[in-house]
């Protein structure tokens, strides 16, 4: 992980604790890290018929909102290099924010964003879009969350795709963490016509990357996973969560619950999800 994206929706109050997080990440991995701002089109803002002084004030508004976070950028880089990130950047961009932020990681590693306090994820339909559109391993920082810590990272296992993505993706921090938790689920094969000869083994993966790893299993059903995973995760006294996001359809996350649903809604630690 060499070049980690932050994205903020406010850049007039102070900065979120999710940069903080972000910027210690970066400097415990020698990662760069960019910061980014998406402000609203107004081709998108403006009502299909309006009068043109309305449409005028509109375009002005938008420009002079543009001007500020771009003006952000310094405090921004400033802030970053007083917590040690030696490279950072700042981005501002126009238009759908989950487009936005795809186009600017395409060329970065890892998306960090915030539970944002004020507008709960809810469904969670705002960050589950941030995920899937991102492409990227997104960590989710809680609002009383500022400094990044390895000392314990836990797993989330059950042999879905998903997971096998999550973990992969956050191999470069596994190498550095001080304990690593297997939490096994029961297994599933997410590819129902393809049977693997040999069986995909977690254990042996992680070996062959140099990282050791201690098992627990979990016993709970699919309505109790994700309340399973954040016990279990905190028994383990884990400063991050990896998981695979969205096993199941979107639609069934929202309408039945689920394990990505209740770990955004309910944990206390940072977490690492891939679709």
């Amino acid at each position: 992980m060499q070049d980690i994206l932050v994205y903020t929706d406010d850049f007039r109050r102070p900065w979120k604790p999710a940069i903080e997080y972000a910027a210690h990440l970066a400097v415990t991995l020698g990662a760069s890290l960019s910061g980014a701002y998406v402000y609203p089109s107004p081709l998108y803002t403006a009502p299909r018929f309006s009068a043109p002084d309305l449409i005028a004030a509109i375009w002005e508004n938008v420009r002079i909102l543009r001007a500020e976070a771009e003006a952000a950028g310094e405090p921004f880089i400033e802030s970053a290099r007083a917590l040690g990130v030696r490279r950072a950047s700042w981005h501002v961009a126009e238009g759908y924010v989950p487009d936005g932020l795809a186009q600017i990681g395409t060329w970065h590693d890892l998306l960090v964003l915030d539970v944002n306090d004020d507008e709960t994820w809810g469904a969670p339909s705002d960050v589950a879009t941030l995920v899937l559109t991102s492409c990227l391993p997104t960590i989710v920082v809680p609002s009383d969350v500022r400094r990044a810590r390895l000392d314990c990272v836990a797993l989330a296992w059950n042999g879905a795709p998903e997971s096998v993505r999550a973990i992969h993706a956050a191999l470069p921090l596994l190498k550095r963490a001080g304990r690593v938790v297997l939490l096994r689920g029961e297994r599933r094969n997410g590819f129902m016509d393809i049977t693997w000869k040999p069986p995909f083994e977690i254990e042996t993966h992680l070996a062959r990357h140099g990282i050791a790893c201690e098992e627990r299993n979990l016993a709970a059903d699919d309505e109790h996973a994700g309340e399973a995973l954040l016990e279990a995760a905190d028994k383990a006294g884990a400063n991050l969560l990896v998981m695979g996001a969205y096993g199941r359809t979107r639609f069934s996350e929202w309408a039945l619950g689920g394990a990505t649903r209740h770990v955004l809604n309910n944990a206390r630690m940072p977490v690492l999800m891939r679709h």
